[in-house]
């Protein structure tokens, strides 16, 4: 299975980047339909697209290859986690390094993980942690939430 992370870009038109592991050399070996779609795509040295989006899609791979930023939304492992699962199975059975509790506190191997069928771990200096949250019944839950509520910056 391939990996696949989503980057948040900042600058003149913020957005958010794809980054995909691809077993191409050059980026011109890509689908026509990928490079006509007015995407911005970057491998190594090659970019395609336009300019805002190519210097973004460039950040992303780089973060990528370098595992320092990131969230996973594709990784080895990630169809299990499916309902709830042990932390001792999260990392036994998947690429994730780590399963740590915002703000900290304890957690165990056996502790469960109610994932709610959306996991999105994120590379922090090289590892791969998975931010969670208690919830009732003594679960943990992943700390983002599958549906979030939109911001609120409309109503300044």
């Amino acid at each position: 299975m391939g990996e696949a992370c989503t980057h948040f870009v900042a600058g003149d038109r913020p957005h958010v980047a794809l980054s995909v592991s691809v077993e191409i050399c050059r980026i011109f070996d890509l689908p026509d339909g990928l490079l006509d779609a007015g995407l911005g795509l970057a491998l190594g040295t090659d970019r395609s697209g336009p300019a805002d989006l190519t210097a973004g899609a460039a950040t992303a791979a780089d973060e990528h290859e370098r595992r320092v930023q990131g969230r996973a939304v594709s990784f080895a492992g990630s169809h299990t986690l499916i309902g709830q699962v042990a932390v001792r199975d999260i990392l036994a059975e998947t690429a994730i390094d780590e399963v740590a509790v915002v703000g900290g506190g304890p957690i165990g191997d056996g502790s469960i993980v109610d994932t709610r069928n959306f996991i999105r771990p994120e590379w922090r200096d090289g590892r791969l942690v998975l931010a969670v949250a208690p919830v009732a019944g003594g679960l943990l839950a992943p700390f983002e939430v599958p549906d979030p509520t939109p911001c609120c910056t409309d109503h300044a």
